[in-house]
């Protein structure tokens, strides 16, 4: 049997653990398998584009474990009363091909992404970021400040939206949270004077420049994450020459991330080598740094591992019967013996 995860599972296993401690716990998940790199089969996402957004698969394994999350990118689908990013996802058992797991993704890709920007920001901001950006202002909002104040402290969110209606949510939202200082601005570049941490989370399927280099200021940290596909950026070119750039996974981020605007040779550090130790990360207090997020499948492997985990420990979710279960493994036919035993019955 398959253990199934719907999003009410995986609402209830939140609430359970409370968001943080998921956060927390999901980013120890990420941080450990960034560790074993080498153990896994690694490739880009496969995307297929149209004129209005994409669908990707996004598959990565190890010895024991094959994931895989289908997901989308539709800016546009907020005009219908639909999410932008929907996602499921898989884990499977290498040995035998058994699926192990089927989850929802949609909520689980936003806190594993919010993760994965907090714990990157561990090694690359400044030891003493209190006050952080957040431009864009739509649904990996509330996760992407929660994550940063749980993991690094952040006591002020400056926002900025296009859409005030998305930064009046997000203030109201984060209202459950005292601790934070929210406020919101007037316009991108008063949203990021005198911060130390520049989160870029937009939809729009364009090169856009969310940034321009009049507004980075010496030791700012930039988490990109809203730049995820061809044809999509969010930063100037000239911050994306000048920052120490991190990238997940370079194969994938030449075609997808910022650095799509850069040479082919253009210096970069993929995370797992600044995790193990084997590259630094910040190398100065005034060096700006850039983590060019696209979102990668081992991040989508480590959530789902830890999903797995978590609803086991608590016992959520269902047991779903997604492929045969046979008393002769050879005998595939069984399965269909007793519905057309019964159809026959039914008509005779």
């Amino acid at each position: 049997m398959t253990r199934y995860i719907d999003v009410t599972d995986l609402s209830r296993l939140v609430a359970h653990k409370g968001l943080s401690t998921c956060i927390s716990e999901m980013a120890e998940y990420i941080r450990e398998d960034y560790l074993r790199w080498h153990d896994f089969e690694k490739c880009p996402r496969l995307a297929n584009h149209s004129p209005d957004g994409v669908i990707e698969l996004m598959p990565v394994s190890d010895r024991n474990l094959y994931a895989f999350k289908y997901v989308n990118g539709h800016p546009k689908n907020t005009q219908r009363g639909m999410l932008t990013v929907m996602a499921f996802g898989a884990l499977g058992d290498v040995d035998t091909g058994a699926p192990v797991l089927l989850s929802e993704m949609t909520l689980t890709t936003a806190i594993r992404t919010a993760a994965t920007s907090a714990l990157a920001a561990r090694y690359l901001a400044r030891p003493d970021s209190r006050r952080m950006a957040l431009i864009g202002n739509g649904s990996q909002s509330e996760f992407q400040a929660l994550a940063f104040h749980t993991l690094l402290g952040i006591e002020e969110v400056r926002l900025y939206d296009l859409d005030p209606k998305a930064s009046a949510k997000l203030v109201a939202n984060l209202s459950a949270f005292p601790q934070l200082r929210v406020s919101i601005a007037g316009s991108v570049a008063q949203a990021v004077r005198g911060v130390d941490i520049v989160t870029t989370v937009t939809a729009d399927k364009a090169y856009a420049t969310i940034l321009t280099p009049d507004m980075i200021e010496p030791g700012m940290h930039l988490n990109a994450v809203g730049g995820d596909c061809p044809g999509k950026t969010e930063l100037h070119r000239d911050i994306v020459d000048r920052a120490r750039v991190i990238v997940e996974y370079e194969p994938q981020s030449r075609v997808e991330g910022e650095i799509q605007q850069m040479p082919a040779d253009s210096p970069t550090t993929e995370f797992w080598q600044v995790v193990s130790g084997q590259a630094p990360g910040r190398e100065s207090a005034d060096q700006v740094t850039l983590f060019d997020s696209v979102g990668f499948a081992l991040e989508d492997y480590s959530a789902l591992r830890y999903v797995l985990d978590v609803a086991k420990s608590l016992d959520i979710g269902h047991e779903l019967a997604l492929v045969p279960e046979l008393a002769n493994p050879k005998d595939l036919f069984a399965v269909l013996r007793q519905p057309l035993a019964d159809t026959r019955k039914k008509r005779a």
